[in-house]
This record gives structure tokens, C-alpha cells and sequence, in this order.
């Protein structure tokens, strides 16, 4: 895996490949997304979409804040990288979109995990273990019963506990005090 990263940053790629073809996606997506400008000051963006993705459902419309980097369809902040609409803010405003992915989708940062080089193991038949000094007995109690009815294991709650009656009832009148 290091040694494939190492051939991606050679070919001049920044991002790891997963992020690069989602942003490919969200620039062809964010084409069919309008952009209002709501305060040029505060650099708060209205976007919608001009397509529907699914008929009989209106577009979908979210707010861009774009001087605290947050999108409130949520995926910009869950997965920090830019989501369709705010690469339609940033194109919009002549940004480079980027800037906006963070750096743990670099391959500086990726590679620091395929840089350490992990030990060859020996042989399975050099391994010395040590001899069993205790033996493992199964718990009995916690089989389960065989035959006869079977048994809840569930945990009851105050749901489940009636009102008790502390008098018995007539089967046929239903009035206690006899039967």
C-alpha cells in the first residue's frame, strides 16, 4: 500500500484516490446547482438544485456558509471534504475547492501510516509455547436445556411486572371468594 501511495504522489496526485473521484463528481454534480449570494460581508451562500433528483419531490435547497466552512447538508463537516453544493459556492466566487478538503486525505499524511515497516515472523515450527499449565472447563450452566419448554432469556422491566391479584375468581361467575 505504501509503496502504491508513493507511486501516486509521483504522479503528482495529492489526494488519496477515493477523494479525488468524489470531488470529479461533485464538480460535474454542482453544474446543475444555482448559487444566490446572500451577504457578499459574511460570505453566506443560498444554493438549489436545478434538477430534482427524483420526480414528484421538489429540489433540494441548503445554505453555504463559506467563512466557516459549513454546508448544512451536513457532509461537508461528517466527512471534511467539500460536498457538491459548496464546490458550486467556490466555483461561484472563483475559489480553488481544494483548499477545502482536509489534510488527512493527503498522501503526506497517508503515508505516515505504510512508513514503518513491520518484522518478518519466523517460522511457525521455531516458536516456542509454553506448555498448558490449566484446563479449560465449559460452564455447564450456561447450555442450553434441550428438551422441555423452552426458557426466556430475555431481561423483563417494570412493563412487565401485572398487578397481582391477591384473590382467587369463580370460573363460571367471576366474583372471587369461591370456586
Amino acid at each position: 500500500m505504501g509503496q502504491q501511495q508513493v507511486d501516486q504522489m509521483e504522479a503528482r496526485h495529492v489526494f488519496v484516490e477515493d477523494v479525488r473521484d468524489v470531488m470529479v463528481a461533485n464538480r460535474w454534480m454542482a453544474r446543475s446547482i444555482n448559487v444566490e449570494i446572500y451577504s457578499r460581508r459574511l460570505k453566506t451562500f443560498r444554493v438549489t438544485e436545478t434538477i430534482g433528483r427524483r420526480p414528484g419531490i421538489p429540489p433540494r435547497s441548503y445554505g453555504v456558509d463559506l467563512w466557516n466552512r459549513r454546508c448544512y447538508c451536513r457532509r461537508f463537516k461528517t466527512l471534511h471534504y467539500p460536498c457538491a453544493y459548496f464546490v458550486a459556492v467556490c466555483a461561484k466566487v472563483t475559489l480553488n475547492v481544494e483548499q477545502f478538503v482536509d489534510d488527512v486525505y493527503m498522501f503526506e499524511c497517508t503515508l505516515r501510516v505504510w512508513e514503518n515497516e513491520f518484522p518478518v515472523l519466523p517460522d511457525l515450527s521455531t516458536w516456542e509455547v509454553p506448555p498448558t499449565t490449566f484446563e479449560l472447563v465449559p460452564d455447564r450452566g450456561l447450555r442450553r436445556n434441550p428438551r422441555g419448554r423452552l426458557q426466556s432469556s430475555r431481561i423483563h422491566n417494570e412493563i412487565d411486572i401485572r398487578e397481582k391479584s391477591y384473590s382467587k375468581h369463580c370460573g363460571l361467575c367471576k366474583l372471587s371468594g369461591h370456586n
